[in-house]
């Protein structure tokens, strides 16, 4: 009996063992393939897709192209190309011609401005800022010249272009000036000059046009009258001039952000300053300069070109460009 009672845990024991080998293996079998199956199908799965992020050991290419092949591709640059290259924005593009100095708050404002506004009405541009880096006095002609000598073949038009002018009204036409010299800041619309052959502030004309010119005049040390000799050049060059029509905002039509009380005007002058004739001998021809550095920058995300520019004067023809 002792014995028989010690040794029924070893037989139950063994029983057990022979159960568990028998019907019950079976299942665990096939309970134990299923579940490798449902993990071979979820590993297939997630190579496939591209979220396993254990890369092969055979792998040996950078991990920056490791994870470029683990991310959905991005477009190619080609597919991201800007609005500016959409066909409908025509062929021509305008070279944004800004004489410049120590204008830097009105520079600010006037690049994002107008990179806006000209995107807006879908033309090709590049915004040239000359900014006149030497110890004469301003000459906004000359810097036009070197604008328009510096702006490179990829443009086919040019705007003389004010920097304390913003245009307000999108009516206002940028386009190319096919037919003859634009002048849009005309006088029924500029909130300060309203003579007739008045041509400054914003004036755009093909570089053919300007070039038949010989450019402007660079004897106009100072500020003004460089516009109205240029109206001259104009109709000796038999140029028709064009300016806006259909516009209704008048005098609005511009904002004028320049601050005289702020930024006095170098307004003096000498009497050979005072003629109202064409110079026959200046222009594009005796032009005289140095680009001491281009730069391209960005005010605001707006992109434009400042080329430093030092001029040169003739003092024997112009000694009133030491003027102070």
């Amino acid at each position: 009996m002792m014995y028989s009672s010690r040794r029924k845990p070893v037989l139950y024991f063994k029983e057990e063992r022979r159960f568990l080998s028998g019907r019950c293996t079976i299942y665990k079998l096939f309970g134990l393939c299923m579940v490798l199956l449902l993990f071979s199908l979820l590993w297939l799965q997630l190579s496939c897709s591209g979220e396993m992020s254990t890369p092969l050991h055979g792998d040996r290419r950078p991990p920056q192209q490791q994870q470029q092949q683990q991310q959905p591709p991005c477009p190619p640059a080609a597919d991201r190309a800007s609005l500016a290259d959409d066909p409908s924005w025509g062929p021509h593009r305008l070279a944004l011609i800004i004489p410049f100095r120590e204008r830097f708050d009105e520079l600010m404002v006037f690049v994002p401005f107008m990179h806006t506004f000209l995107n807006k009405k879908k033309i090709r541009h590049k915004i040239i800022v000359i900014n006149q880096v030497d110890h004469y006095r301003f000459n906004r002609a000359s810097l036009i010249n070197v604008g328009y000598l510096e702006s490179g073949n990829d443009t086919d038009y040019l705007a003389m272009h004010d920097v304390d002018l913003l245009p307000l009204n999108e009516a206002l036409d940028y386009g190319f000036p096919v037919e003859g010299p634009f002048h849009v800041a005309s006088p029924e619309l500029h909130p300060l000059y309203h003579y007739k052959t008045y041509v400054g502030g914003i004036l755009l004309l093909t570089k053919k046009h300007y070039h038949a010119c010989n450019g402007m005049s660079n004897r106009f040390w100072g500020w003004g009258r460089e516009d109205d000799e240029f109206y001259r050049r104009l109709r000796k060059a038999e140029l028709q001039l064009f300016r806006p029509s259909g516009i209704t905002t008048g005098y609005k039509t511009f904002l004028h952000i320049h601050d005289s009380a702020w930024r006095k005007r170098d307004q003096k002058r000498v009497a050979a300053q005072k003629q109202f004739k064409v110079d026959q001998e200046g222009g594009l021809t005796n032009l005289r300069y140095q680009v001491e550095s281009r730069q391209e920058v960005t005010i605001s995300g707006a992109p434009c070109t400042v080329i430093n520019t030092k001029l040169e004067c003739d003092q024997d023809h112009t000694p009133w460009c030491l003027l102070a």
